[in-house]
């Protein structure tokens, strides 16, 4: 057991760290419900569960340590499996794939394994709030059948620091 292992078990007091997963901001700003995203693919919890972010910053990073499964073309999303088998989908905004990739960069590539806070992808605030139908970002667990419990945080969040969400397996 490493010293960050050691430090989460003394912080959150559970001796059952090996399956709890914490999952930080992938993106900076203001956690809201998933149900309140204006658009009922996620809202409705179709492609999974989890929260959406309105965000501040300019960058969207890993929420934990794993592998970029896909980014889409527009570059506007990506998926990434944890290396703890969790299977999670971040989605910038409603819509965006209509901006055909402007006011996103990609960082990272497909197949990479990338570490907790690692840039995935840079993107415009300006240019995305003025031209995207919303910039509520949802971050779900697309396989939530294997999901025990699923803990979902509240309040502003800082990019590649704080928690969004804590699962148990």
């Amino acid at each position: 057991m490493g010293f960050f292992d050691s430090l989460k078990k003394a912080v959150s007091g559970n001796t059952a760290t090996e399956n709890t997963i914490n999952l930080i901001a992938p993106i900076s700003g203001e956690i809201v419900a998933i149900e309140d995203v204006p658009d009922v693919v996620f809202a409705e919890k179709i492609v999974g569960d989890g929260i959406a972010i309105r965000p501040t910053g300019n960058k969207m990073v890993a929420p934990c340590d794993g592998t970029i499964g896909k980014i889409f073309e527009t570059n506007h999303a990506f998926s990434l499996e944890s290396d703890t088998g969790i299977e999670l989908f971040v989605h910038f905004g409603i819509d965006t794939v209509e901006l055909k990739g402007k006011g996103f960069t990609r960082i990272a590539e497909e197949g990479q394994k990338v570490k907790m806070g690692d840039t995935i992808i840079e993107f415009d605030l300006a240019f995305l709030t003025e031209k995207a139908k919303s910039i509520l970002t949802p971050i779900v667990i697309s396989n939530m059948d294997e999901i025990k419990e699923l803990q979902k945080m509240s309040g502003t969040v800082v990019v590649g620091i704080d928690p969004v969400l804590k699962i148990v397996k």
